[in-house]
């Protein structure tokens, strides 16, 4: 289950005044991209490829400032509310490869938390929507969408790294989606590639 697309954007806009900062807009950004690639997919509903990518980082309504933590608030937030499909995605856009080892960031919550977070990896088999704000995700500055290169410089300049395997892996996504468009992924979400 799933708000409809303006109580999404109500609820964003609430989680932004809670803890405001540059979050709600790179937010906004992938559910623009979400929805502009899942109207050239089959089978891809845009408008609930909006509102996932509205909620995947909304975590940061509990605190910001998180890292690994923000994945687990979002997932646990959520699942309060009853928007299980936006709770999986809270827990699944941060790992393209299903490792929690290969999470970009710190490492800031107990151990047990951490397992938790594996379980659900080793017991979710990710579908497009999974796979779509993952791709999202690596597109959206709060700006505005960016070409893949952009936003994983913009990553590694913050944390320190973005490694070789989640690198190819994002590049992977992108030619997944654009083959299931028959399009060119930039072309779609407005970006110009330099």
């Amino acid at each position: 289950m799933l708000p409809d697309r303006s109580e999404a954007e109500r609820f964003l806009k609430e989680s932004e005044e809670i803890h405001p900062g540059p979050w709600a807009d790179h937010c906004r950004t992938a559910a623009v991209c979400a929805e502009k690639i899942a109207q050239n997919c089959e089978g891809l509903d845009p408008q609930k490829a909006y509102i996932l990518g509205l909620f995947h980082d909304i975590g940061r309504r509990i605190e910001t400032g998180t890292h690994f933590k923000h994945i687990v608030d979002g997932y646990q937030c959520m699942t309060d509310c009853g928007y299980d499909e936006a709770a999986r995605v809270c827990m699944t856009h941060s790992f393209q490869i299903k490792d929690v080892d290969t999470y970009i960031g710190r490492i800031d919550v107990p151990k047990e938390v951490v397992e938790m977070v594996k379980e659900f990896l080793a017991h979710t088999e990710f579908d497009d929507y999974d796979l779509l704000i993952q791709l999202c995700d690596a597109l959206s500055l709060p700006e505005g969408p960016v070409t893949m290169e952009k936003r994983l410089a913009d990553i590694e300049k913050r944390y320190g790294n973005y490694p070789e395997e989640k690198r190819k892996r994002c590049y992977e996504l992108k030619a997944y989606f654009e083959t299931r468009m028959g399009r060119q992924l930039y072309e779609v979400i407005g970006v110009e590639k330099v």
